[in-house]
């Protein structure tokens, strides 16, 4: 006799919605769900990948719950149509599809819980999956347990286990006919590189399920660390750099991701980098600014459609094509030249020193017009000029370590106006061909 133990930790006392494909696995999960007593619903995805085949699928859940008296619901996406809409890979838009077809049937039918059934294999197979895309702890500990509402009660289940319960007890199933080609990185894993691993260790599922246990285990940890260090220092938007980089970079890198989530590893050390750093500075990442500034690290984000920033250095030309604009700057004496706010102007050289910027306008962002007696920010000069939203994120500021100097075809700040003598920065705003309307 077959037994098959669940989580009943967490589908106790639950209404259950149980994502069903027809497979193997997930036939297991619902017939022992049913026969067991649960309140459940199945949840058909159909998806449009495989034709007449997936049209198989769907009709042959949809009988089998109809014979047996189970509720049930579906619905029908085309995946492909999405994944190419939104430059995605047909498992990624297939699972996004998925998960938000569950999530919204969850709601309208009350259900507690989105019961999944992966298995003790699937999880070894994930591992892997991650290994090879160079993943951390957080990659290496698998297909966790929960997540929000959704549960998997079967991780401890064997796929041998699931076949011979199905065998014992005929329940049918359907077979993906994709699953037998190696087009897929999850079936090459399946065919090829699991077998190997049980040839060293024939319990290798279970080895790897003690390895992401202890993987969970640190990441869990390691994440409570970042999570107390950011509920102390995190303020206004920013962190103090001689805390941050007291981190070990296991912490350091956690607390990061926390206020960038989605960050790559590449990127998390380019900001890790960035921290040895003392003198203001700026880092673009995607989605974000961060700004080194008196001894602390702001975290501001990227204005869509943006300037992204550069540096600006004399004797070379800046290509700005977005704004359809290049800058030439260098480095003179003031003799009293009249500012153009459309193409050059002289910054007095003592205000900015050696580090100058050309970015988008960043929140924040203010300086003090000449002659104004008071402090205005860039968006009411925005409006004040009846810039439209487009105009406004191409519009290049000039920025130092204090903050804005000049905004292009607007305003220069007081504090960087020269007198005659002075060592300037001398500033050129030239018109590119790109196309793109530069009008402000």
């Amino acid at each position: 006799m077959t037994s098959i133990e669940l989580d009943r930790a967490l589908i106790a006392d639950k209404r259950l919605l149980c994502a069903v494909s027809g497979g193997a696995d997930s036939m297991c999960l619902l017939h022992l769900l049913i026969s067991e007593g649960f309140d459940v619903t199945a949840a058909h995805f159909e998806h449009g990948i495989r034709g007449e085949e997936s049209r198989r699928d769907a009709a042959f859940v949809e009988g089998f719950c109809r014979e047996r008296g189970i509720p049930f619901v579906t619905e029908r996406a085309d995946v492909p149509a999405y994944a190419e809409a939104h430059g995605l890979g047909l498992e990624e838009a297939g699972r996004a599809l998925r998960y938000a077809f569950l999530e919204r049937s969850a709601d309208a039918l009350g259900c507690d819980k989105i019961v999944t059934a992966h298995t003790l294999d699937d999880l070894a197979e994930t591992m892997l999956f991650n290994l090879a895309r160079g993943s951390g702890g957080a990659g290496l500990r698998g297909i966790p347990r929960a997540r929000g509402r959704i549960v998997r009660p079967m991780l401890k289940v064997s796929r041998a286990e699931v076949e011979a319960y199905l065998a014992e007890h005929k329940v049918p199933h359907v077979e993906d006919s994709t699953n037998r080609s190696d087009d897929y990185a999850r079936n090459l894993i399946r065919h090829h590189a699991v077998p190997a691993l049980k040839r060293i260790n024939p319990r290798f599922a279970e080895a790897a399920a003690r390895a992401a246990a202890l993987c969970a285990r640190d990441e869990d940890y390691f994440r409570a660390e970042a999570d107390r260090f950011l509920a102390v220092h995190f303020r206004q938007d920013s962190l103090p750099l001689d805390a941050l980089k007291a981190l070990h970079p296991a912490v350091a890198s956690r607390v990061v991701r926390a206020l960038l989530p989605g960050l790559s590893s590449l990127h998390t050390d380019r900001v890790l980098a960035f921290l040895s750093g003392t003198e203001y500075a700026l880092l673009e990442l995607p989605g974000a600014v961060l700004r080194r500034e008196c001894g602390r690290l702001y975290f501001a984000p990227a204005a869509e459609g943006s300037l992204p920033v550069r540096r600006v250095v004399p004797g070379e030309a800046l290509l700005l094509p977005e704004a359809g604009l290049s800058l030439w700057a260098e480095k003179a004496v003031y003799a009293g030249e009249i500012h153009d706010l459309f193409k050059t102007s002289y910054l007095k050289y003592e205000m900015i020193g050696s580090d100058l910027f050309c970015t988008g306008r960043m929140p924040g962002d203010r300086l003090r017009p000449p002659g104004r007696g008071c402090t205005k920010t860039l968006k009411a000069l925005f409006s004040e000029h009846a810039l439209p939203r487009a105009a406004r994120d191409l519009t290049p500021v000039i920025r130092c370590a204090s903050g804005p100097l000049w905004v292009y075809g607007l305003a220069l700040d007081e504090r960087a106006l020269p007198r005659p003598g002075d060592p300037v920065w001398k500033l050129t705003f030239s018109e590119i061909q790109t196309g793109v309307d530069t009008e402000l």
